[in-house]
């Protein structure tokens, strides 16, 4: 059904009976976890969760934060920042340093073997991303982030951050070293 004017429309897919075509909030959730599962799988092969994949983007982008800004910044207790910092540093992409403004917290950097993992995240990231969005030229994909954008920021959404990690178990399964 037409959610505006709740006409029936034939899918052009399949020779049976009319289907509704799906709202929009629908299909964002379908391409979304779609989206989410392939990326894991993507990253898996780095022997990284995406939880991980994005703590190490959230540190190179900010270089110096404590893990209590970036819990602050997720949305998520502490207790989970330090589980995963725990794990990154324990296999050599993440350091802590004492604060240099505040010597109570430790402030996060990235090692160059974390350095060397996010540019393999990156790449990762771009395949992802081409592939998700192969159907499209350059300029509808522009338009549709552009119109992502718009729904992300008037729902509040913090930029650049998954709701994902509100989720995130405090004893998550770290990848093997």
């Amino acid at each position: 059904y037409d959610v505006e004017v709740g006409e029936q429309h034939q899918d052009k897919r399949a020779s049976g009976p009319a289907v509704p075509p799906a709202a929009a909030a629908f299909l964002l959730s379908q391409l979304g976890a779609h989206a989410a599962a392939l990326f894991a799988q993507r990253v898996a092969q780095l022997d990284l969760t995406p939880e991980q994949a994005g703590l190490l983007r959230l540190v190179a982008l900010q270089p110096g934060r404590s893990q209590q800004a970036l819990a602050d910044q997720l949305g998520v207790a502490p207790s989970k920042i330090v589980s995963l910092v725990d794990g990154l540093e324990a296999r050599g992409f993440l350091e802590r340093r004492r604060s240099t403004s505040d010597r109570r917290y430790y402030a996060l950097h990235l090692t160059d073997r974390g350095t060397q993992v996010l540019a393999e995240i990156r790449e990762v990231g771009l395949q992802h991303e081409n592939e998700l969005t192969a159907a499209l030229d350059g300029a509808e994909r522009l338009k549709l982030i552009e119109l992502l954008q718009r729904i992300a920021d008037q729902q509040g959404l913090e930029p650049g951050v998954h709701p994902g990690y509100r989720s995130l178990s405090v004893d998550a399964p770290r990848p093997r070293n």
